[in-house]
């Protein structure tokens, strides 16, 4: 037997799991957490602790049809300028309940567009940010970029700001999938976007791209790879499309019919995946590739990698405090997620309190199967003495977990005293090896397709 239709019995085709970006993931949190416990988790760092810091713009001047994240399109400045003045008003009930000496790890500004901001908004959020929570040493200031909403004078702000790594969306270069799915955006505008950000000193570029997406062939997903490639990507990622149009209404713009079957998605991804490889980039977990000089990279070869809601992250902090509305927070405690309407997130801050609406507070063998779960997404094995040595679990629990899943997936795991290892052509089959590790009943949210 092949192994693809080896796949196919196991339910890659037909499975819906989720992406694992946290345990549990989002649709299981609930009513525990409020505004006064995550003040309280915020008040209880260590003095001089480093943490991530997660700002969410949740605007965006034209909606994609493709994208299911939180959003809203305006046309005017005027909700901006008012959210960011939201931001502020946040940023100071942050500074009300940090201890003193914490420094950023990593700050990131996603959306929506944060490129929507003008120059001097840029400057006066960064400003306010860095004043109340500055950089550490070796820390990282990302910032997801629209190369339709760039120009110099928001570039000259952000790289005065302090922005080393920027992210890039691309999804797709053919022209008749942009029409699709409702984003045109063509190669010269990515490749002026590169170049102006590469021209201020940022060394650090990452781009996304969609595979799934609507009339995309191999012929097709081969030019855009190799359209990205001439771009120099130090990391790329290598999104699977989420076609979810009774969660994200705008995608009932998208055609179902002309979305690749769920094999042909496979396909797809294997195309790209291999053009990275031929162009030297290291696999970084399912669906990541970098430069064999990036810190992602470093980390994988330390055992270092790990995964947060951006995705595959190489950042040390225990903490990640999300400000914005939506933003999710993680702390050593649990999960902490603020209001998802823009509305209800402004009402609560202007009257002085977070905007905290649900979350997770971890108990039972969460944190123990959160790190199992981790480990196969990022090296595709655990390491029994790693497990053994951080949680309590005996030796023979944690094996029987081992042989369960192994006994789901017809026996292709590689199990022996050392831990359990996922093996190359096994890897297709991750995320549903990591439910195998999940204790949440999973028909309580739709998820996405495996593959």
């Amino acid at each position: 037997m092949t192994i693809k239709p080896q796949l196919a019995r196991l339910g890659l085709f037909d499975a819906k799991v989720p992406r694992y970006t946290s345990y549990p993931t989002a649709p299981h949190f609930n009513n525990d957490v409020g505004a006064d416990l995550f003040g309280d988790w915020i008040s209880g760092l260590a003095p001089g602790s480093s943490v991530s810091l997660y700002v969410h713009v949740p605007f965006c001047r034209r909606l994609c049809w493709f994208c299911a994240c939180r959003t809203q399109g305006t046309q005017t400045d005027n909700p901006v300028i008012a959210y960011v003045d939201v931001l502020k008003a946040e940023l100071d009930l942050l500074a009300a309940h940090l201890p003193e000496g914490v420094t950023l790890s990593r700050l990131h500004w996603g959306g929506g567009t944060p490129t929507l901001l003008n120059p001097d908004l840029m400057r006066d959020l960064a400003g306010r940010i860095l004043d109340i929570v500055p950089l550490g040493p070796d820390a990282e200031f990302s910032v997801e970029i629209d190369p339709n909403e760039i120009d110099e004078a928001r570039l000259d702000a952000l790289a005065e700001a302090g922005m080393n790594r920027a992210s890039i969306g691309v999804q797709d270069f053919d022209d008749e999938i942009q029409k699709t799915i409702g984003r045109i955006q063509s190669y010269d505008t990515t490749r002026d976007a590169a170049n102006m950000i590469r021209a201020r000193g940022i060394k650090s570029l990452n781009a996304d791209i969609l595979y799934g997406l609507p009339h995309q062939t191999k012929a097709r997903m081969t030019e855009s790879v190799q359209k990205l490639l001439s771009l120099n990507p130090d990391r790329v990622a290598l999104y699977g499309y989420a076609h979810v149009p009774w969660m994200a209404k705008r995608q009932q713009m998208i055609p179902s019919d002309a979305l690749p079957t769920p094999e042909q998605r496979l396909e797809l991804f294997e195309t790209a995946r291999r053009l990275f490889l031929w162009d030297k980039y290291a696999e970084i977990g399912i669906d990541h590739f970098a430069t064999q000089e990036d810190g992602l990279t470093r980390a994988l070869r330390a055992g270092r990698l790990k995964r947060n809601f951006q995705g595959y992250t190489d950042d040390q902090a225990p903490v990640l405090i999300g400000l914005g509305a939506s933003s999710i927070s993680r702390f050593p405690q649990g999960y902490a997620q603020n209001a998802s309407a823009t509305s209800v997130h402004t009402k609560a801050i202007r009257e002085g309190r977070f905007s905290t609406a649900r979350g997770h507070l971890f108990k039972g063998q969460d944190i123990l199967r959160s790190r199992l779960i981790e480990a196969l997404m990022c090296d595709f094995r655990i390491d029994s003495a790693e497990i053994r040595r951080d949680h309590d679990i005996s030796a023979s629990e944690l094996r029987q977990m081992y042989t369960t899943a192994n006994a789901a997936f017809d026996g292709l795991l590689r199990v022996d005293d050392s831990g359990l290892f996922i093996p190359p052509e096994a890897r297709a089959l991750t995320r549903m090896i990591a439910r195998s590790f999940d204790a949440y009943d999973l028909s309580k949210a739709g998820h996405s397709s495996a593959i």
